[in-house]
């Protein structure tokens, strides 16, 4: 049982108690007993709304479940204009007349927003923080080797003639090296364009008369035809080691060593591309992250505090060599004009608090658990003072800001309350108003419909919406879980809501003033190991106007860059602007199953293992193993990076079709059974693996698949982490008494 430390009204586990009085208020300016008395003083003060806005929640899921029940015991198809003017009539669906806001008072002020966020356009990286390495991992991830990015993947796209020849074979490939090599000169093309040939038949790079000069194989001499591009240069102006370009707000670094296994066997030289990857990271609190007590809390902020201290750091051994991995330091050039240029080393962190569902025991209030999103609101502010009073010796926000992700909103009094939470903070913390700024998921559906109503609400702190298919999915069809069967779930990407989804958010953050002071997103590419894919498809996120999209590793974000030298998104956005487009009817399309399609039972069979399985190969892992993130073989044994959210869409599409006859039960089971064994055998190299089988009845991880599907119906929104948090302390609590 926890031992907990009595605070006024406030009882503390013990482990969080002795982590913020040692470590983390130390240094902060903050005195304990005020924090003590202020962080109660919140909780006081802002859980009963906290509290009242999950009530509205459930009051409009039910008004809605009571719509669809009535017109389908009625055999009575609603029109569309019937079905909107109900969701207007409950609050739902907000009329402009009703709306907190107008279209000019939704235009944002958030002000003191770092160039990473506001005025640069590139990849972003999401990672569970509780795991160190990752952690590490993404905020050195800022400059990446475009060699290695392009050597280690199957990004290249090499023809079936040359495809053996080159192949990665472990041991060094030179006609691999030829392909890597010619593939990123081309690509410089793009981001530094010559006055005349190519960088393919380059030869030579100098700097002569304060220009870059290059030198063609046929001896022709070029340069730059934006001479402005040329930024920076390091080791001797006769003898530069790299040369730095800039390009669509991004730099390259060109690096030069004639001694290099690489280098020595280019004609100029050229050992290296690096590009400037992962402007931004996001230190996930949340959907990534298996924390469910004050033991993986603790765990949580301290990797957070290590990056706001930049100390953390890890012990590892590589190629049989013990090493210590931590955060870079940042890149220093030297200017044309004898100056020094100095870029950041690191990504911009931001961290990702949970939503407004959950409650912790970490921290108990009158001996209830607090609602976890204003405990980690706090804490992370806290820990976040450690940059602002530039107790590093590095610098996350050069503005002086505090950038928190808030997911899973459902409209706009929602983040209102995030609102109300941020200001009780800054001051409970001695912050300047709006220090605290705040990311908009969209991926609610009401938030979608009210999003700029939503961007309103909190319009002096915005620097970030996106959008994310799969908790978007997950809550487009617990909400209309009564209205009908859904459409098999691969093809819920192509019917009309969800572009139009994607395209409102886009307009709608043009439209509310965010280009050039805040971030668009696009969601995740899942299938890390497929980059040639990648590349094919996430060119189209720049090409919708978004400044960034999310990426699942270090290379990925190196590969996504080059898209953002194509692109040039802040001169799209202007073009963009001023295209009108709504889309709410669109999006209020509900993607049903045709009433005239018959599903085979094939089809249905395939669709309920290929949903199965995914529900079983990621929840063993986050109950049994608690890890919130991985990538997890599918059906078809490819590696899929999962979290909660693609178990939510999975397991609110059984849910949906158990309720409308097309699985039964005893389907469902038999699949269960049988994806066990299936799920087992592909974790079976793990040695930290815990099998399901033989005893499915006693398998915690099995059990808690089985609730998620089985009662997926009655879950808050179709969420998963109530009845994940439930079986993880289940057992921990088992692994605790072995």
């Amino acid at each position: 049982m926890s031992d907990y430390i009595s605070i006024g009204r406030l009882r503390v586990d013990k482990t969080l108690y002795d982590f913020i009085k040692q470590d983390a208020i130390p240094g902060t300016q903050v005195d304990e007993k005020a924090f003590w008395q202020g962080f109660e003083k919140i909780l006081l003060e802002l859980s009963e709304t906290n509290q009242a806005l999950l009530d509205k929640r459930t009051q409009l899921q039910t008004a809605i479940d009571e719509f669809h029940t009535q017109n389908r015991s009625q055999n009575k198809e609603e029109s569309f204009e019937e079905y909107k003017r109900f969701l207007l009539d409950i609050g739902y669906l907000l009329n402009n007349d009703d709306a907190p806001a107008s279209e000019s008072t939704s235009v944002i002020s958030t002000a003191n927003v770092d160039d990473e966020v506001a005025t640069m356009a590139g990849p972003q990286l999401v990672v569970p923080i509780n795991n160190a390495r990752y952690a590490l991992n993404a905020v050195n991830a800022r400059w990446g080797s475009l060699y290695d990015a392009l050597y280690g993947t199957d990004a290249l796209d090499l023809t079936e003639s040359t495809s053996e020849a080159t192949k990665n074979t472990g041991e060094y490939n030179p006609k691999r090296g030829e392909q890597v090599i010619h593939a990123a000169r081309k690509y410089l093309d793009i981001i530094a364009p010559l006055q005349q040939g190519s960088h393919i038949d380059s030869t030579h790079y100098s700097i002569e008369d304060g220009f870059l000069s290059v030198t063609l194989k046929d001896s022709t001499r070029t340069t730059l035809k934006q001479a402005e591009q040329f930024v920076g240069y390091q080791g001797h102006i006769n003898s530069p080691t790299a040369i730095l370009i800039r390009h669509n707000g991004l730099h390259a670094e060109l690096q030069f060593d004639a001694n290099h296994a690489i280098g020595k066997t280019d004609p100029a030289a050229l050992k290296d591309i690096l590009l400037e990857s992962a402007i931004t990271t996001i230190m996930d609190c949340e959907d990534s992250v298996a924390a469910v007590d004050a033991e993986d809390k603790t765990l949580v902020y301290n990797n957070w505090l290590g990056l706001m201290q930049g100390n953390l750091s890890i012990s590892m051994q590589k190629n049989g060599k013990s090493i210590t991995r931590k955060m870079h330091a940042d890149r220093i050039y030297n200017t044309l004009d004898s100056g020094t240029l100095i870029l950041s080393g690191r990504s911009l962190m931001f961290v990702r608090n949970v939503g407004h569902l959950m409650q912790n025991d970490a921290i108990l209030l009158d001996e209830q658990p607090i609602f976890e999103g204003i405990m980690d609101g706090v804490i992370t502010s806290l820990i976040a003072k450690h940059d602002l009073l530039k107790n590093s010796p590095f610098e996350n926000s050069k503005k002086g800001s505090v950038y928190i992700v808030k997911p899973k909103m459902h409209g706009s009094e929602e983040v209102a309350f995030t609102n109300t939470l941020f200001a009780m903070i800054e001051d409970m913390l001695g912050l300047e108003r709006f220090t605290l700024k705040v990311g908009i998921m969209d991926e609610e559906r009401r938030t979608s419909l009210q999003l700029s109503e939503c961007i309103a609400a909190a319009k002096e702190r915005v620097v970030f919406i996106n959008t994310g298919f799969l908790d978007r999915t997950g809550d487009e069809i617990h909400t209309s879980m009564l209205k009908g069967p859904f459409a098999p779930k691969g093809e819920l990407k192509a019917r009309p809501w969800l572009q139009a989804y994607e395209t409102a958010n886009v307009s709608t953050g043009l439209k509310c003033g965010l280009s050039g002071k805040a971030q668009i997103g696009k969601g995740m590419w899942p299938i890390p190991d497929q980059m040639h894919a990648m590349m094919e498809a996430k060119i189209n996120h720049p090409k919708a106007g978004a400044s960034t999209a999310w990426v699942p590793s270090p290379t990925a974000a190196t590969l996504h860059a080059l898209h953002y030298h194509q692109v040039d998104v802040f001169a799209l956005q202007q073009v963009i602007k001023a295209q009108e487009f709504d889309g709410i009817d669109t999006i209020l399309d509900i993607p049903l199953l045709e009433k005239d399609r018959k599903l085979s039972a094939a089809e249905i069979q395939r669709e309920l293992d290929n949903n199965v399985q995914g529900i079983l190969g990621y929840v063993v892992r986050w109950v049994h193993q608690g890890i919130g993130c991985s990538k997890v073989p599918d059906i078809n044994n490819v590696g899929l990076m999962e979290d909660r959210a693609t178990l939510r869409i999975s397991s609110q599409h059984i849910a949906n079709w158990l309720e409308h006859g097309l699985v039964d039960a005893q389907q469902v089971n038999e699949s269960l059974n049988r994806m066990a064994a299936l799920v087992d055998k592909q974790n079976q190299a793990d040695p930290e693996y815990i099998t399901m089988l033989p005893d499915l009845e006693n398998s915690i991880g099995f059990q808690a698949a089985k609730d998620l599907i089985f009662l997926g119906k009655v879950q808050p929104n179709g969420y998963t982490e109530p009845l994940l948090h439930q079986r993880r302390k289940e057992m921990k609590a088992l692994l605790a008494d072995k």
